[in-house]
């Protein structure tokens, strides 16, 4: 939510700056889109765990419980594998060639006396999917045990999974 606000604030600023005083600067798009990021990287997986494969679930739900669960642990061990190969992708990329470049116009400081400033290596940008992709994976983890210890009858075991305590947000 924080993220997401002041990534408003940035692009209300960049719009001002841009269509009333006709002076675009570069560093709040930058910004922007790297709130943008980490926002969604850390987001994706909170909503792929409250709700996991919306209309295959749909489909199955007039199966019987062990065919829907058959079908259900097989596509999260599947899409598993393909989260499994993003994460390698993503590290992968925020490690290698791209991830060396820094960012044009965004900086931070590089002492705590704030006379040093550094430009922000584009690795960490990078690195906001690599984390996406590697806390999908748990998620999935979680989902595909939920699926045993349900289909195995012990349903009752496991505590519910939150909502989200959103404002209107769904």
């Amino acid at each position: 939510m924080l993220c997401m606000m002041v990534m408003v604030a940035i692009i209300l600023a960049q719009v001002f700056y841009r269509y009333v005083l006709g002076n675009a600067l570069a560093w709040p798009e930058e910004l922007a889109r790297f709130l943008m990021l980490w926002a969604t990287g850390l987001m994706a997986p909170t909503a792929y765990r409250r709700g996991a494969f919306v209309g295959i679930d749909m489909l199955v739900s007039y199966l019987p419980k062990s065919i829907d669960a058959a079908i259900s642990i097989l596509l999260m061990l599947l899409s598993l594998l393909v989260i499994v190969v993003a994460t390698r992708i993503g590290f992968a990329e925020a490690a290698g060639f791209g991830g060396r470049a820094t960012l044009t116009s965004l900086k931070v400081p590089a002492s705590l006396d704030f006379q040093t400033w550094m430009k922000v290596p584009r690795a960490w940008m990078m690195y906001s999917l690599a984390i996406c992709f590697l806390l999908l994976a748990l998620v999935n983890v979680e989902m595909i045990l939920r699926k045993i210890v349900s289909l195995a009858g012990r349903e009752d075991t496991l505590l519910p999974i939150p909502e989200a305590a959103t404002t209107g947000a769904e």
